[in-house]
């Protein structure tokens, strides 16, 4: 709750709004700060902590996550390269992805010949293990050896929707156990051109509970320990992220939580054989509370029902059209004035089809409270976060709304700014 001497997110928004025009987005740095602080409680020091670009690709959200302690974990060239803008140095980042292309591992290898390695590339397949091997080898570089994790495929049933499940078992991602051998064997064995370090393992996004994450992180632990007894660099574990950030009337296990099945999970393998290097990879749990996509009501419309139009949608926000993701939202002003919810009587909150100002029919944002509304009124989507400006588009022909970050004392400053008309060409 904010003291009086601080200013509520609500004005901020208003402030914004005003500044910066519609859409936009705003991270609030201070919310930013206490997620960080929360994950790092949860997995504290020595474990590693990598933010996962995609879930925010904006510079300025990932130099403030990695001033919090934590590395940028990327899943290309173009993610690498905003992850430097940040201020993030190879040491801290890590490579992993589905789709690395053979420029991604060219540079990969050459930043490697450089001196300045990523801490580790996470490979998905024996084809991919190879293909580095080989890029390492055009360098003739004798000395040059590649870390590497490789992606075990845990075939479980998360708990989380189907197009987020990407731990289950017909998942594109990730390897069997057979996979994995075959992969380490492809990059040369334990003293190949690769590197063997470890497992890389990512369950799920929006897990609403522990089981999958848990029986998942015990297969990565007993694998890692099988391979640690020939393989003496076989040292690490990368446990993934996938910790929830669901509306508050849905209850959801927080990062301790997650952590509390560690210890169990490392006791099933002896002493010897247990990784020294854990990691993980938090996103969405870091950034998604903290942001904001502010919009301006563009139509208001009897439908059988209310029905409100704004001029932000699907392509600043896919998510309710991806896999009909829920984000709650909240009125600014009503009727050209502010609005404080309940303070005001005869202003209450009336439901309202929201929808966005995207030429289809899918761009809606579900039914929510609101108070009267007309043209020019404000409104704000909660919990956007993440999987917002880095999944947007410009569809329709529409620029990139500018990030704004909220200071912990409330004041305003860009962090990216309006896309223009020049860069949709």
């Amino acid at each position: 709750m904010s003291s009086p001497t601080e200013t509520p997110i609500e004005e901020s928004l208003r402030v914004a709004a005003r500044r910066f025009g519609t859409p936009l987005f705003v991270t609030d740095l201070a919310t930013v700060d206490a997620a960080c602080a929360a994950a790092t409680a949860a997995f504290p020091d020595p474990i590693i902590r990598q933010y996962s670009v995609k879930a925010n690709d904006v510079p300025a959200v990932i130099a403030r996550v990695a001033s919090q302690g934590f590395g940028a974990n990327v899943v290309s060239r173009g993610e690498w390269a905003l992850a430097h803008r940040a201020g993030v140095p190879n040491a801290r980042i890590t490579l992993e992805g589905v789709g690395k292309t053979p420029a991604d591992l060219r540079d990969a290898v050459r930043a490697a010949a450089a001196g300045s390695p990523l801490r580790w590339i996470a490979l998905e397949s024996p084809e991919e293990a190879q293909a580095l091997a080989l890029t390492v080898r055009r360098t003739r570089q004798a000395r040059l050896r590649i870390d590497v994790l490789y992606r075990l495929n845990p075939d479980v049933i998360p708990e989380t929707h189907a197009g987020l499940a990407v731990g289950s078992g017909a998942s594109k991602f990730g390897m069997t156990e057979t996979e994995i051998g075959e992969a380490i064997e492809a990059g040369g064995g334990p003293d190949g051109l690769l590197r063997p370090r470890g497992i890389h393992l990512h369950v799920g996004s929006q897990l609403g509970a522990v089981d999958a994450w848990r029986d998942a992180v015990r297969k990565a632990v007993a694998m890692a320990a099988l391979w640690r007894g020939s393989i003496e660099t076989f040292d690490t574990v990368d446990l993934g992220g996938g910790f929830p950030v669901l509306p508050a009337d849905q209850p959801s296990p927080a990062p301790e939580r997650f952590a509390r099945e560690l210890p169990a999970a490392l006791e099933t393998v002896p002493d010897d054989r247990r990784p020294t290097r854990l990691a993980i990879e938090p996103g969405r749990a870091l950034v998604a509370r903290a942001g904001w996509l502010v919009a301006r009501v563009l139509h208001v419309r009897d439908r059988g029902g209310r029905q409100v139009v704004i001029d932000a949608g699907m392509t600043e926000l896919i998510r309710p059209a991806l896999y009909g993701a829920r984000h709650p939202i909240v009125a600014l002003t009503s009727l050209g004035r502010e609005f404080v919810p309940g303070a005001a009587a005869g202003r209450g909150a009336e439901p309202a089809r929201v929808e966005g100002p995207i030429c289809e029919s899918t761009d809606s944002l579900g039914t929510h409270g609101l108070p009267p509304l007309r043209r020019g009124d404000l409104v704000a989507i909660a919990d956007a976060g993440a999987y917002a400006a880095s999944l947007g588009s410009a569809y329709n022909g529409r620029p990139r709304p500018p990030q704004v970050m909220r200071a912990p004392d409330g004041s305003l400053t860009v962090g990216r700014r309006r896309g223009s008309l020049a860069s949709l060409g």
